[in-house]
């Protein structure tokens, strides 16, 4: 005899450290779970504080509020079975938690027993490892036999660890797992290929919700999917979508549990019964919501980013310098889209060295855009620094350090509208320039936020003609031209830089792959000895700059910030043609 049971998947985008408003958004969607007749309700992992909250776990007024929040949101679970992340505390011991709550009151709670601690996470720093699965029994007078569910947290599955095979093994017909899995180009699909596994392993339905939204230099896609026993999937939900997901799944509880296998783990048990429903009322039919292309992830993960780290930030409005150059554009396309474009302000600062095609350009975009635009002409003011510096410069030839107080003027120029007007101020440097240092600090490099900070430039373009895709909103010509800083007569990018197509690749490998000169002019043979060894020269030397420079936007696998922490005062240069001349 089968059971069905009626799950919601909380798809919710929280902040950290607003336990308050989270507590409310919580409780809300718990509301619309019971009038929806549902028997389980799953929220991410660390729903209740947001993820990651980093050291605020080490207040412990931060962590009491937390677990009174809880308290307050357990009181509210009435009818249904709630599963939510947080912080628990034992002793001075801190976990990350799972508590299921029903009937008024926590049923108990699950403590994550793999602990990531690689790339962007660092949850050993923080939390203590369970020890224990999680299994939890429902009745009701509809189903007298039960049904048997555990749950788990992210990286739980992620690992060869057997947490769910165990549980499995103990009789779970199914694995709910909570996770804050951040986005990175093809992750969705890896996460999907992960689950179908997993059940086809255990031979059990597998509930997953992922947290969304941004946080600094993270991003959060969401997506929630219940794939059935045997690996069969049955719903997948929409990306970059704050939402509560329905669906009725029907488990065979004669279905074969697998052996137990290697592992070994207490087993922490609960049974919860519910009263019976009177009605079952119809729900939205669940979907499959069909992938997107790696692009079009990128480029709504760019705009959910900006949009998060704008609004949580306490901001109603952005800036960003205007130049005419594709950068700034789909920067500008990006916060129009994530903002409304009238929150959307763009500032062209054209200097002696500004083409008139450039400054067609840019306010070809903001009328395309719709955004305002101030225009600032800046060669008096770069004038009057140079005339300051003269005596003290004097018979010295003009060099990147004239070229720079170009940018350094806008980069003040820009600050002072931010300070005036309340404005966040949004840098539109690619990951290409923070690789190389082709980036100036203090001038193009001042902001708080780098939209574009992990996108190649090569990236920049597939995504500006992604942004064209329908209607031209970047204008041509910015697709079409080369790449000019505009700081002396007839700059080119390539000028001091490989061709972005070959540099790029040279990123990937050595910045994402960690894959050395040999290996790179060897084995993948990207370029010629010479350039990759300037290349890596200038990757070691641009260190302090990457330091100073705002978050922006992860969507790769490695990208410049808390996953790669290289020093500064730094004597290895990772270059055979450097190492053979010592």
């Amino acid at each position: 005899m089968t059971t069905t049971l009626r799950v919601a998947l909380a798809q919710m985008n929280p902040k950290v450290g607003d336990l308050h408003g989270n507590t409310k958004k919580i409780i809300e969607y718990i509301d619309q779970a019971r009038s929806a007749a549902v028997d389980l309700i799953v929220f991410p992992e660390l729903a209740l504080t947001g993820y990651p909250p980093e050291d605020l776990v080490f207040l412990p007024s931060f962590v009491e509020d937390n677990l009174r929040c809880m308290q307050k949101i357990a009181a509210q679970a009435h009818g249904l079975v709630a599963a939510l992340g947080f912080v628990d505390r034992e002793n001075s011991l801190l976990f990350n938690g799972a508590a299921l709550l029903a009937n008024g009151a926590v049923a108990g709670v699950y403590h994550k027993i793999c602990l990531p601690n690689y790339g962007v996470f660092d949850e050993k720093r923080y939390f203590e490892p369970g020890k224990e699965i999680f299994l939890a029994d429902i009745r009701s007078a509809n189903n007298a036999a039960g049904l048997r569910f555990a749950i788990n947290i992210c990286e739980d599955i992620w690992t060869d660890a057997g947490v769910s095979e165990f549980a499995a093994a103990q009789g779970a017909q199914v694995i709910v797992n909570i996770s804050a899995s951040p986005y990175e180009i093809r992750k969705p699909a890896q996460r999907e290929a992960l689950l179908r596994a997993l059940a086809t392993r255990t031979n059990a339905h597998v509930l997953y919700v992922n947290i969304l939204g941004g946080q600094d230099d993270l991003l959060f896609d969401g997506q929630a999917f219940v794939v059935e026993a045997g690996g069969r999937l049955l719903f997948r939900s929409e990306q970059f979508v704050e939402n509560l997901f329905f669906n009725d799944i029907t488990i065979d509880p004669s279905l074969p549990r697998p052996a137990q296998g290697a592992w070994s783990y207490g087993v922490k048990n609960v049974v919860i019964e519910l009263q019976e429903k009177n009605e079952n009322p119809p729900i939205p039919a669940p979907e499959i919501s069909p992938p997107q292309d790696d692009a079009q992830t990128v480029f709504e993960a760019l705009v959910l980013g900006t949009r998060d780290y704008v609004r949580k930030n306490g901001f109603a409005k952005v800036l960003l310098g205007l130049s005419g150059g594709i950068d700034s554009a789909l920067t500008a396309a990006i916060a129009a889209r994530a903002l409304g474009a009238e929150n959307v302000i763009g500032v062209l600062m054209p200097s002696q060295f500004t083409g008139k095609e450039s400054i067609d350009d840019a306010l070809a975009l903001a009328r395309n855009l719709r955004i305002k635009t101030i225009t600032l002409p800046i060669e008096e003011t770069v004038a009057a620094f140079e005339k300051t510096l003269a005596p003290v410069f004097e018979n010295r030839p003009r060099d990147s350090t004239e070229e720079n107080v170009q940018a350094r003027v806008r980069g003040m120029l820009l600050m002072a509208l931010s300070n005036k007007f309340n404005w966040l101020l949004l840098t539109t440097g690619n990951k290409s320039e923070y690789a190389t240092g082709y980036c100036t600090l203090y001038g193009d490099m001042a902001g708080a936020f780098a939209v574009l900070k992990d996108a190649s430039k090569t990236l920049v373009y597939r995504l500006a003609h992604l942004v064209n895709r329908q209607q031209e909103i970047i204008p041509h010509n910015t697709i079409v031209r080369l790449p000019t800083a505009e700081l002396r007569p007839n700059q080119r990018d390539q000028d001091t830089l490989p061709p972005y197509e070959v540099l790029d690749r040279l990123i990937a490998a050595h910045v994402e792959n960690n894959r050395g000169f040999d290996d790179i002019v060897g084995e993948l043979r990207l370029a010629e000895p010479k350039m990759v060894s300037e290349f890596m020269r200038m990757v070691v030397r641009s260190e302090f700059k990457r330091r100073q420079a705002p978050p922006g936007i992860k969507i790769t696998d490695r990208a410049f910030g808390r996953e790669r922490r290289m020093p500064i005062t730094n004597g290895y240069n990772p270059n055979s043609e450097f190492l053979g001349k010592h």
